[in-house]
Parts: C-alpha cells; structure tokens; sequence
C-alpha cells in the first residue's frame, strides 16, 4: 500500500492557527471517515504537524489542497512517499 507522510510547518502567528483549527480539525475527522487518513498529530515543539495519508504522493497533495490551512496559507506542506514493509501487531492493514 502507498502511504505519503506530510510534514505541516506553521508559517504565520500561533493566533492565526488557533483561529482556524476547529476547520482543520474537522476536515482531519472527515479524512478519517472517508479513509483517507491514518494517522494525525502535532509536532513537539508545536511548530507544525504530521499526517500519514492513504496513497501516493499526488494523490496526498490533491486532498491537502482543500485543508483549512492550506486555503488559509498558514503551512507549508512538504510530501515523502512511504512503502511500509513491516508493521507492530494490529498494524497489519497498512502493508495490503
């Protein structure tokens, strides 16, 4: 299975995030239902985030164009396709 991990790096004023966080939050829990993504969190420092998404490298940058953030231009966006090879228990369904 393609995976592409997405590195989110703020580029305006915390406020500015705060502000639009409940849109981002959700369109991250409508990404979930659909399938799209697997896995969501802040980086520490809060600085940015990290997503990992189903499919290739294209595909990622497509759904990320319609995040808050993005149409907002708080972050960058920066893409690494994955290919897992292995997986801990209970993780098995990413490497289908």
């Amino acid at each position: 299975m393609s995976l592409t991990v997405v590195e989110l790096t703020y580029k305006v004023d915390p406020a500015e995030i705060t502000e639009l966080r409940p849109a981002h939050l959700e369109w991250l829990r409508e990404g979930l239902a659909a399938g799209k993504l697997v896995l969501s969190g802040r980086k520490m420092p809060v600085t940015g985030g990290m997503l990992i998404v189903r499919g290739d490298v294209d595909a990622a940058r497509a759904w990320c164009e319609s995040d808050p953030f993005a149409l907002a231009d708080v972050a960058d966006y920066r893409y690494f396709a994955f290919e897992p090879s292995m997986a801990a228990p209970g993780l098995e369904s990413l490497l289908a």
